[in-house]
């Protein structure tokens, strides 16, 4: 059952500003924190919305956080079948003379691609990056131009690569944002890798190092992401929790240490945990309204999402929402199922929060000729 009621906006649209995330009605209410770090953002991933953010569009440097397009390249191709886990590759002397962090691979030993997945992901190996890159790509240089083309797709504008390890480079940059939804893509596109993020060791080569995302070992509802560190983008960390059903994704970058990036991450999943609550409304196909139909073969159709709709506010406010349904004074058929036909319009204490599309749940065909003209009568009485 829905948390409250739908009243219903009729005859026209709801002229009102759209608002893709909900930000000013939150923050207005929350203190939020300040952290020692150039940039920050906490997204609740069940929602969509930023919950605060500190320039979270200035240029950055990533550094190791773009290792994460690399997975998520990596992880496309192994589910086309491209590559396999179990193949083995030749280390090239490229990858073998990678510096940094590194796997420590050996020109003289074949190493599986699960092996250079758990090598990024796991150590940062720069050399696991670099040889992962070679492989998917064909070459360095055609894997970067794999890199900016999905970054593209996914509406990463400002964010550049040159390099898939985030090694220094003046054009080499993202924000903080762009870094969010990246993650956010990685989680929901591929579960079935995500795990990996999560693994405290790897072994390879007789050489055992732990994961250098520390909120691993310190608060055991963190299941990743990604730590990054150069001189010039200073200590970076991109984690994930998931405390009960509600995940949220911390990005903070540019602090000055190790312990830094950890306590301030912390301090920011902390802070979304305790100030806000993730509402569940709508679970998908669930039909929230069910208006009548013009000129169709059935007199009615469900609406509704196509996923499970979340919203977050602040802690204790969830009784307090509020959401009208707009749409045309008349719905004429034919409608196809997915077809967008008006929006939700979810607002807290008179200020709008969203305006969601809704879409038709099934198909309604158009009606017979009679039915045609039965319902041009009733048009006529109404």
């Amino acid at each position: 059952m829905p948390l409250f009621s739908v009243s219903r906006v009729l005859p026209c649209w709801c002229l009102l500003l759209s608002s893709l995330f909900a930000v000013s009605t939150a923050q207005a209410q929350v203190p939020a924190p300040d952290l020692a770090a150039k940039a920050w953002l906490l997204l609740d991933t069940n929602s969509g919305q930023v919950l605060t953010e500190r320039d979270a569009d200035a240029p950055v440097e990533p550094a190791s956080l773009t290792k994460l397009m690399t997975a998520y390249l990596v992880f496309a191709a192994l589910r086309q079948q491209t590559i396999s886990l179990e193949q083995k590759v030749n280390v090239s002397k490229t990858a073998r003379a990678m510096s940094g962090s590194r796997m420590f691979l050996d020109l003289r030993t074949p190493v599986a691609i699960k092996d250079l997945l758990h090598g990024m992901i796991v150590q940062s190996g720069n050399d696991a990056t670099q040889l992962l890159a070679e492989t998917v790509g064909g070459s360095e240089a055609a894997f970067v131009e794999l890199m900016n083309r999905e970054a593209q797709r996914m509406g990463l504008t400002h964010t550049r690569f040159t390099n898939p390890s985030g090694l220094p480079d003046r054009q080499h940059v993202s924000t903080a944002r762009d870094l969010s939804v990246l993650a956010t893509r990685l989680i929901a596109d591929f579960p079935e890798f995500y795990s990996i993020y999560s693994e405290h060791e790897f072994e390879y080569n007789h050489i055992r190092q732990p994961n250098r995302n520390r909120l691993l070992r310190l608060d055991p509802t963190v299941d990743g992401l990604k730590t990054g560190h150069t001189d010039s983008a200073g200590f970076c960390l991109i984690a994930s929790a998931k405390r009960g059903d509600h995940r949220l994704l911390s990005v903070v970058l540019g602090t000055n240490s190790d312990d830094a990036r950890t306590q301030e991450s912390l301090k920011l999943l902390n802070f979304g945990y305790q100030y806000f609550d993730a509402v569940k409304l709508y679970a998908a196909q669930q039909a929230v309204s069910t208006p009548q139909v013009w000129k169709g073969a059935s007199n009615s159709v469900p609406l509704g999402f196509t996923h499970d709709l979340y919203v977050t506010v602040p802690h204790g406010a969830g009784a307090r929402l509020k959401a009208q349904l707009a749409l045309p004074q008349k719905l004429l058929a034919p409608l196809s199922k997915g077809q967008v036909v008006g929006k939700l319009i979810l607002s807290l204490d008179d200020k709008v929060l969203q305006e969601l599309p809704i879409t038709a749940l099934e198909d309604v065909a158009p009606a017979g000729i009679f039915g045609r003209a039965w319902d041009t009568i009733k048009l006529w009485v109404k």
